[in-house]
């Protein structure tokens, strides 16, 4: 079976960086034979707003899949998450957020057993985010950095893959080009031998 990349993008202009490394994640892995499922949250008009009815309905594993079906579907079929974002506001871009309240849900990523999350996203094997921060290394690790905690604790431990990576581009308010580039170069390097 071959590699399945579920690539989440959660940006909304294309001309950015964020959009250059999320070139560079799909061109390396495509490149390596992989099958990417390219989702782009912005370019699919993806609603991250969990409506009334989704959170009467969350715990129901019978229906609750039912208004975002085609992306759980999609997370299903992958044996790779692939996560690229900015980090605005010591976190995810509200769309990204709005895909891990609705999509993950109960009976998809996790199962509830007495009370326990376990995991239930398992066939992913290989787990990777890829990031940006305005700021430096300390003032997100002042701030409790939470995107980095939830991917490496949250996120991971609803798939427990074999490999987990998480890339991070800090201080990217007074980054040169030359640092960028760096970045960019490390990305297609991590995705050559993910």
């Amino acid at each position: 079976m071959s590699d399945r990349a579920f690539v989440l993008f959660a940006h909304p202009c294309q001309e950015s960086y964020s959009a250059a490394l999320h070139t560079t994640v799909t061109d390396t892995l495509s490149a390596r034979g992989w099958d990417i499922d390219d989702c782009d949250l912005n370019a699919e008009g993806f609603n991250p707003v969990l409506s009334e009815a989704e959170r009467r309905g969350y715990h129901d594993e019978a229906t609750n899949t039912a208004p975002v079906q085609s992306y759980v579907d999609r997370l299903q079929a992958a044996t790779a998450l692939i996560m690229v974002f900015p980090v605005w506001n010591f976190g995810y871009p509200a769309i990204l957020k709005g895909f891990l309240d609705r999509v993950f849900l109960p009976g998809v990523s996790f199962k509830l057993v007495d009370g326990k999350v376990k995991p239930n996203l398992t066939h992913i094997r290989k787990l990777a985010a890829i990031t940006t921060y305005g700021g430096t290394r300390t003032r997100a690790l002042l701030a409790g950095d939470p995107p980095r905690h939830c991917v490496k604790r949250a996120v991971w431990h609803v798939c427990r893959p074999d490999k987990m990576r998480y890339l991070a581009l800090y201080d990217m308010n007074r980054a040169t080009d030359a640092k960028r580039a760096g970045f960019l170069s490390k990305v297609s390097q991590e995705m050559q031998a993910f």
